[in-house]
């Protein structure tokens, strides 16, 4: 049986020959500097090869995917090689790094068959700084095909380093919330360096091969795939695309792993390629993300946030407090205030409208929070058991519209299968329905939806400010770990770290300075940044401080990184109509200067740092080269 297929398979590669048909391929960027080059090799298997400026980068990795009634891995032969089109688009965006964005790539498409023509297409896209790939099924069935594993992998060439964040396991964690993507990054590991945790790695992963840098991620996730995260093939020796872990799926008898009909397109791969800065100011996990929705967005408007629960924890979950917090928001100008956890049972349905009519007097909105349910999670917080069908996601955002509630915190989700993944999006088109914006806690990477949806304002998935009230080994990680975000994490989407305590924070030794915190709401990207300092600690900051926390954006219309390195520090510039932001923070505990070009502005500005005899200091910043001195752990932000 074995040398009948090898002797089909020759025949098939002969066939090909005498027809003319190429086995491989090659699409370049616009520019030209970047190149993939593909095809099927002589073990009839496809590879994808990537080059950036005639360098390679990712070597000789191999591509494809096994379904549970065919083999698309091995026995291939190429089909035919379309023809190279150019591919664009505009877009806005309501939140994130830029504004308005135009995206541009080369296209091309690898068809593929197997031993029994059975058809696969794998498309490229070739930007600046830019390749993604994903795979098509097009031809029709009425039965529902199933993809059992995806063989995608990243060959980097040797001495590669990379900047990852360990899966968690399922089910672990406090009351089995785990995998909420809430781990600490291993920084400059090499590529082969298992993960701590035995799961892989999760989405948007970091690498550096010789001179350049590639960030690894996804996009374009729907609800016919999973979401999927890396690990290292021991055997194979080589970074790889895996499925989630068995229990990650909405109930025991749901979907986990990819299932559909066809035609069937899977997400898009995506590397942003080139300098540290060409990475970092990349938009390609929006530029591939699915097109908006139809639906009214007028009612999505960014901004801050006041929260009770960051450091007062679950008693200032009280209607007291809740009208005190509301009050911060109305007089530090911004639109929002969260409550937290148990508000159906600690402040009760009639308060709640009480504090809704005292909110709006005052032109503030209020967040909910929300227990995501099911089965996937023994968290004893609620409300809970809302949103697990139609019917009471209709019901519940029915009622919070009529209400006037404007946004809703959901915690605690159940990982990344596919049934788990049509959640979130059943989720994201009904709260669009009532005009409710939505931040996902305990939950998984974006990967875009904030395009598709622009009622999602923001997400959890990283470990964040509350675990630094946890414990003191967690604030002594701040530093570090904030300054690997901007380069990973926080790369493509809105990320809900709830930044900023000022003051202190109980019980806990505060690792980084008071600069190193103010700089956070600007240099972390969230559609409603939630700010963690309280009125106490607001009170206590100089009013050149206070005037400054009134009016930063959480929309912008331009983005560039300045200066840094991850884990070491950053220095972000982000500009919202005609004025600037620039914010830098020190990840490690040594003073450094760090040497910044501020050519592109025309104007003074101001600069707000660490004092030497006092908390803060302010200075006037006139435009080109400057030096900024950080204190250890320190930060700053300037305003133009």
């Amino acid at each position: 049986m074995i040398q009948k297929l090898s002797l089909a398979s020759l025949a098939l590669i002969l066939a090909s020959c005498a027809s003319g048909v190429k086995t491989s391929g090659t699409e370049a960027s616009p520019d030209g500097k970047l190149t993939v080059d593909f095809g099927v090799n002589k073990k009839e298997q496809a590879y994808y090869l990537v080059k950036n400026n005639k360098t390679v980068v990712i070597d000789t990795s191999y591509i494809g995917l096994v379904r549970k009634d065919a083999n698309f891995f091995e026995h291939l032969h190429v089909a035919s090689i379309g023809d190279s089109e150019k591919v664009t688009d505009s877009y806005t965006m309501l939140q994130g790094k830029k504004k308005d964005i135009t995206y541009t790539a080369n296209q091309k498409v690898l068809h593929l068959e197997n031993k029994d023509g059975q058809k696969m297409d794998v498309i490229f896209n070739v930007s600046e700084h830019g390749l993604a790939f994903k795979y098509k099924f097009p031809e029709t069935s009425e039965d529902v095909k199933y993809i059992t594993e995806e063989k995608t992998s990243f060959n980097f060439v040797a001495g590669s380093k990379a900047w990852l964040q360990p899966m968690s396991e399922v089910k672990s964690g406090w009351e089995h919330s785990n995998p909420a993507y809430e781990e600490y990054y291993q920084l400059y590991v090499p590529v082969g360096t298992p993960s701590t945790i035995g799961q892989g790695w999760v989405f948007p992963a970091l690498f550096k091969a010789g001179d350049t840098w590639v960030s690894v991620s996804e996009t374009g996730l729907g609800s016919n795939y999973c979401a999927s995260h890396l690990d290292y093939d021991k055997d194979a020796k080589t970074i790889k695309i895996v499925f989630p872990q068995d229990k990650e799926r909405f109930a025991a008898d749901a979907a986990l792993n990819p299932e559909s009909k066809t035609p069937w397109e899977t997400p898009w791969r995506i590397l942003a390629i080139g300098s540290l800065n060409d990475v970092t100011d990349s938009t390609l996990g929006t530029d591939l993300a699915d097109k908006t929705v139809e639906g009214n967005t007028a009612f999505v408007k960014p901004g801050i946030s006041s929260w009770s629960w960051a450091i007062l924890k679950d008693d200032s979950v009280n209607y007291d407090t809740t009208k005190q917090f509301i009050d911060y928001a109305h007089d530090m100008n911004w639109p929002y205030c969260l409550i937290d956890a148990d508000w159906h049972k600690r402040i009760g349905m009639d308060k709640i409208k009480e504090l809704l009519a005292y909110a709006k007097e005052r032109n503030v909105k209020l967040i909910l929070w929300y227990n995501s349910a099911g089965d996937w999670n023994t968290v004893p917080y609620g409300p809970k058991d809302k949103f697990l069908t139609a019917e009471g996601r209709e019901k519940e955002f029915k009622m919070l519209e009529d209400l006037g509630v404007g946004g809703v915190k959901i915690d605690f989700f159940g990982g990344d299968g596919q049934s788990m993944i049509a959640y979130y999006h059943d989720i994201l088109k009904s709260a669009l329905k009532h005009k409710i914006l939505v931040n996902f806690h305990g939950a998984t990477l974006p990967r875009g939806w904030q395009r598709t949806y622009p009622n999602l304002m923001t997400a959890e998935a990283i470990k964040g400010f509350e675990y630094i009230t946890f414990e003191q080994q967690n604030a002594d990680h701040e530093p570090s770990h904030a300054a690997i975000i901007p380069f990973t994490r926080n790369l493509y989407d809105p990320m809900d770290f709830t930044p900023m305590a000022l003051d202190k924070i109980p019980n806990i030794n505060r690792r980084t300075t008071s600069g190193f915190e103010l700089a956070l709401p600007t240099l972390f990207m969230s559609g409603i940044q939630h700010l963690a300092e309280i009125p106490e600690g607001m009170a206590k900051m100089p009013d050149y401080v206070v005037t400054y926390l009134k009016d930063i954006p959480t929309a912008w219309d331009e983005s560039k990184l300045v200066a840094g390195y991850p884990g070491k520090d950053v220095v972000i510039a982000r500009r919202k109509g005609d004025a600037w932001f620039i914010t830098g923070i020190n990840g490690e505990d040594k003073a450094k200067d760090i040497s910044i070009d501020l050519s592109f502005l025309k104007k003074d500005g101001y600069m707000i740092t660490d004092g030497a005899a006092s908390l803060f200091d302010k200075t006037v910043v006139k435009p080109g080269k400057t030096t900024v001195k950080l204190k250890p752990n320190g930060g700053f932000i300037m305003k133009f």
